[in-house]
């Protein structure tokens, strides 16, 4: 996986959880550290493979996985795919707005069409903001958000969606 790659994964992850928040600039400027139990990457194919307790981190983002699959097209276009038990992510957000965190049985990234997606017991956190479905959706060009249930997706899981947003204070607003 390309250094970009990743960049643009972390990015998209980070952007899932940020509910009107932007994730650390200083972030982009620091090192990706990739720790895991086994790394493959087959060049001729644009597979890269991470397994095993993968643990991502750039400043102040976080993400762990049990599996990280990333595939590069000849377009130039990547599709990341981490499984988990479940993927989660954490980063801290500009102007002292606090953390995103998020979780779900697996994350896909899509540079194609700009979307990242938490699927599966999805959940994203930002202070006391809370949404939580079968899969949350976010497109990183569009910044629309979507949030399905089960009855949405087909599953049996999380039939419906919730979501807990915090009153806005005058301190929020300087």
């Amino acid at each position: 996986m390309t250094s970009n790659a990743l960049k643009t994964l972390l990015a998209a992850a980070l952007a899932l959880g940020s509910l009107n928040a932007h994730a650390l600039e200083s972030d982009r400027q620091q090192p990706i550290s990739i720790d895991a139990d086994q790394g493959s990457l087959d060049q001729k194919n644009q597979v890269t493979v991470f397994t095993g307790n993968v643990i991502i981190t750039q400043g102040t983002l976080n993400m762990r996985a049990n599996a990280v699959r990333v595939v590069k097209d000849p377009n130039g276009n990547q599709t990341m795919n981490a499984q988990g038990n479940p993927v989660y992510f954490r980063q801290e957000l500009d102007n002292n707005k606090g953390i995103a965190e998020g979780w779900g049985d697996r994350a896909e990234y899509v540079s194609a069409n700009h979307t990242v997606k938490l699927v599966g017991n999805a959940k994203v956190r930002r202070g006391g903001d809370v949404a939580t479905g079968n899969a949350i959706s976010y497109n990183t060009q569009t910044e629309v958000y979507t949030v399905l249930g089960g009855n949405a997706t087909g599953s049996k899981n999380n039939p419906r969606v919730h979501i807990v947003i915090q009153p806005t204070t005058k301190a929020d607003k300087k």
